[in-house]
């Protein structure tokens, strides 16, 4: 009589074998869809980010802040991750607002706010204030230098 090899897998390593998937996943997704809303709450920087430069050329030919998004020269349009922007004088300065569309699957505004130079040509301050209201997006959502 000759034995023959066991071919195949045994019930309890397959079920090893899913509870390590299963160990991994509910790890995996949650870091996944920060990481998404991450990326789509990035658009929102780079909004404001491209608004920075027109005020910060219409503060320094004005010597004022501007009053709204079209005399700085800024474009309000929508986009699927984020809303229209604003500029408006505010705190130490100006804040150019820029809320989060639904999409983005976080609720909130990203706030750029630039501080009056206290001196005459020295250059404008830009910093991230996400706490200047309640409803501002997650810090966890943030690029690491406005946590």
């Amino acid at each position: 009589m000759t034995k023959t090899a066991q071919k195949g897998f045994t019930l309890i390593e397959l079920m090893i074998v899913i509870a390590i998937i299963g160990i991994l996943a509910a790890i995996a997704l949650p870091a996944y869809q920060d990481y998404t809303i991450r990326s789509k709450v990035s658009e929102l920087v780079v909004k404001a980010d491209g608004c920075k430069t027109s005020v910060a050329e219409y503060y320094q030919s004005q010597n004022a802040w501007p009053l709204s998004e079209t005399v700085a020269g800024c474009t309000a349009t929508a986009t699927i991750w984020a809303g229209a922007l604003t500029v408006a004088p505010g705190g130490t300065g100006v804040r150019i607002t820029v809320p989060a569309q639904a999409a983005t699957g976080t609720t909130g505004n990203f706030i750029l706010e630039g501080k009056t130079p206290t001196t005459a040509g020295d250059p404008i301050e830009w910093t991230c204030n996400n706490t200047v209201t309640t409803g501002n997006i997650p810090s966890k959502y943030l690029p690491a230098n406005c946590r």
